[in-house]
């Protein structure tokens, strides 16, 4: 058995949910492709923190701690800092909507294929740098 990190742990789980996204466009169930999409980004951030020595908090937006902590990664990843933290915060603010709605927001009303694409190339970016920093050895 291959002894994993905790950063690469997170890093296995957000791949392996990436392909989860393509079943769920294609039953145009576009509102849990957006939360999906938020979990996946959620889970690559946090391993990205992880695996450069920060313990992320119990929150779903972490973008502002990469900012933060931008000097620990390496210039191409740290180039592209500010766009996850805008992923991380754009899907963040769509967690709860997607998922529950509200009295005025039926989520599989609201949500286009549109949103759910979008949501889909931003996880996929996220996780392509998240493979840039963290080791995939034993993936």
């Amino acid at each position: 058995m291959v002894k994993r990190s905790l950063a690469q742990s997170y890093l296995i789980k957000a791949m392996k949910r990436l392909k989860v996204l393509d079943l769920l466009l294609a039953e145009e169930d576009y509102s849990d492709v957006v939360r999906e999409a938020q979990e996946i980004v959620e889970l690559a951030l946090k391993g990205m923190l992880r695996q450069v020595g920060v313990d992320p908090p119990k929150q779903h937006d972490v973008g502002g701690l990469l900012q933060e902590f931008r000097d620990r990664f390496d210039p191409d990843v740290a180039a592209d800092v500010d766009r996850l933290a805008e992923i991380s915060k754009k899907l963040r603010k769509e967690r709860e909507f997607s998922f529950y709605g509200d009295i005025d927001f039926i989520p599989t009303e609201e949500y286009t294929e549109e949103d759910a694409k979008q949501a889909i190339e931003s996880a996929i970016f996220v996780v392509s740098v998240a493979r840039k920093v963290i080791p995939e050895a034993g993936l």
